[in-house]
């Protein structure tokens, strides 16, 4: 809990406030409510804690806008002041459920879209704030890390960007390859993880699973996952398997290479329940062929885990593959946007981060160490420990 002695006779660096990005209205909102919260139970604590200026709130969201012209031109307005404020804004570069009007028709928001409203709203702090932090669960450009060839370096021009334009920190979860912060060396740079929030999910969906080495099989989909799957698989005391891609290198599809076949390393996968992580399902086709795989190789149960669900061609296949048995459910944070439809299904279960946020948030606000919520490993064997 936000309410640990670490917090508890602490004092922020100044008065807390979040600017919720368009299409982060809601999840401010649940980060809101939590905080709120959170700062009861430390008054509770510590009541010298009341008399610190803002501390005491009634709602730490502080609103904005970013308002187009006709043209799709835009600004970023700042409703109120924000001098001397510990600001977090918060973005999702991959809503495209926001829209806007250009010449007449309307535009989904692309991750530049959202990119650009960023550093417009960074702009219109004009440099009062004591602190901007920003927190972009989906990493801005993260795939685009590193360069083959003539290649952009999107994802470390961004965060450079961002520095330059005086961000002090900032905060992603799961980041396709975390050493793109080496781009920003004398910049925070916080990678999390929703280890413990997928375990929640799965063990309330499927209350039966029994998690023991008879039982139970965490897979790795390709060589990236190593250490996410090495991690769970260790707190769950299970093995551990890995699949790794051939791509056809001489052909591009998509912007990558296609895979030609996924080949499979690790004990036996018979008669067990396949727990397989990853970082994120995009088009889900790879994720697919690795359930097809462990179907195949006499699997009992595929779950997937992945920290962004962000479904790009659609449900239908999914549904499809959920029917014929092949996967039996598959668990992605709501730290991105979720479509409507996708919380209607049978198969899907979501991973709430609203509250991990918020404790995330008042912990940083403190300035003090975020050791204890980095490291999941004590609540994980606590919920284990439940379970059994």
């Amino acid at each position: 809990m936000s309410s640990s002695n670490n917090l508890a006779h602490a004092y922020p660096i100044a008065p807390l406030k979040i600017i919720a990005l368009p299409g982060c209205e809601h999840m401010a909102a649940a980060v809101n409510r939590y905080l709120l919260q959170f700062r009861k139970e430390l008054m509770a604590e510590n009541p010298a804690k009341k008399n610190f200026y803002a501390y005491d709130m009634d709602n730490y969201i502080l609103e904005c806008e970013c308002p187009r012209f006709g043209s799709g031109e835009a600004k970023g307005l700042i409703k109120e002041s924000v001098r001397g404020l510990d600001l977090f804004l918060l973005v999702d570069v991959c809503n495209y459920s926001v829209t806007f009007r250009e010449f007449g028709y309307t535009n989904h928001m692309s991750p530049d879209d959202h990119y650009q409203n960023l550093k417009r709203i960074i702009a219109a702090v004009n440099g009062k704030a004591h602190r901007i932090n920003v927190i972009m669960p989906f990493l801005y450009e993260g795939r685009q890390h590193k360069r083959a060839n003539r290649e952009s370096l999107d994802c470390s021009m961004a965060l450079q960007e961002l520095s330059s334009m005086g961000v002090n920190n900032i905060i992603t979860f799961d980041a396709h390859d975390p050493r793109v912060m080496n781009a920003i060396p004398l910049h925070g740079f916080d990678n999390f993880f929703p280890t413990y929030q997928f375990l929640k999910a799965l063990l309330r969906s499927e209350p039966d699973l029994q998690i023991n080495n008879d039982h139970l099989m965490v897979i790795s989909p390709d060589e990236g996952a190593m250490s996410r799957a090495v991690y769970f698989s260790n707190v769950l005391g299970v093995d551990m398997g890995m699949f790794y891609k051939r791509r056809d290198y001489s052909v591009i599809v998509n912007g990558k290479n296609p895979i030609v076949e996924h080949e499979f390393l690790g004990a036996s996968v018979k008669g067990k329940d396949c727990v397989v992580i990853d970082d994120m399902i995009s088009s889900g086709g790879s994720m697919l062929d690795v359930a097809t795989q462990l179907k195949g190789r006499g699997a009992r149960n595929v779950f997937v885990c992945t920290t962004f669900g962000l479904f790009t061609d659609g449900l239908e296949t999914f549904d499809k593959y959920y029917k014929d048995g092949i996967i039996r459910k598959i668990i992605t944070t709501n730290l991105v946007y979720q479509n409507p439809e996708l919380l209607t299904r049978e198969w899907y279960a979501t991973a709430k981060m609203e509250k991990y946020l918020a404790s995330i948030i008042d912990t940083m606000n403190h300035d003090v160490s975020i050791q204890y919520i980095y490291d999941n490993t004590i609540k994980i064997q606590k919920l284990l420990k439940a379970h059994r």
